[in-house]
């Protein structure tokens, strides 16, 4: 006997379970950014930021550094914090959600800067930066004939999530 199949439920459907699974090196432009372009008491809409050309990624580590008497000299350590910052550079693309939120962060100071943010990597895993600071630190600049930048730091405000999709 067949189960019935219910139509129009509102079960979730997780499609990263149909995405090809990778393996191997990759080139950079398979890393994607998103950005949560949604206030922060309305559902989260992760939208992508067009037109970013470069990235590149810093973690820093809090070392704490001791000498105790038991280790003759020898240094002990232990990480005691981290943070990561991301740096992108783009081009300023007026329309797209993405670029015109991160534009938007220009001006804006304190908390206004803070915005959900995303990296997912070709393998599946995903960093989610909850409340991560925007640092917008060139809009629209550029020699006459280039195309107007948009270059900006994400930077992490606590803990990340990692999501591992596998």
């Amino acid at each position: 006997m067949r189960k019935k199949v219910e139509r129009g439920s509102n079960r979730p459907v997780k499609l990263q379970l149909f995405a090809e699974t990778k393996s191997g090196v990759y080139p950079c432009y398979e890393n994607q950014f998103q950005i949560n372009t949604s206030d922060s008491t309305a559902a989260a809409s992760m939208k992508s930021i067009a037109d970013c050309v470069t990235f590149g990624v810093s973690i820093d580590n809090g070392v704490e550094e001791w000498t105790p008497f038991e280790t003759e000299g020898w240094v002990r350590r232990l990480m005691t914090a981290k943070s990561l910052k991301i740096s992108v550079t783009a081009k300023r693309n007026v329309g797209d959600d993405g670029n015109d939120f991160v534009a938007g962060k220009a001006f804006k100071s304190g908390r206004e800067t803070e915005a959900d943010f995303q990296w997912t990597f070709p393998d599946g895993i995903i960093i989610k930066l909850p409340k991560a600071v925007i640092s917008v630190t060139n809009l629209s600049g550029g020699d006459s004939t280039s195309v107007a930048g948009l270059e900006f730091e994400v930077m992490s405000n606590g803990k990340p999530e990692i999501a591992d999709v596998k």
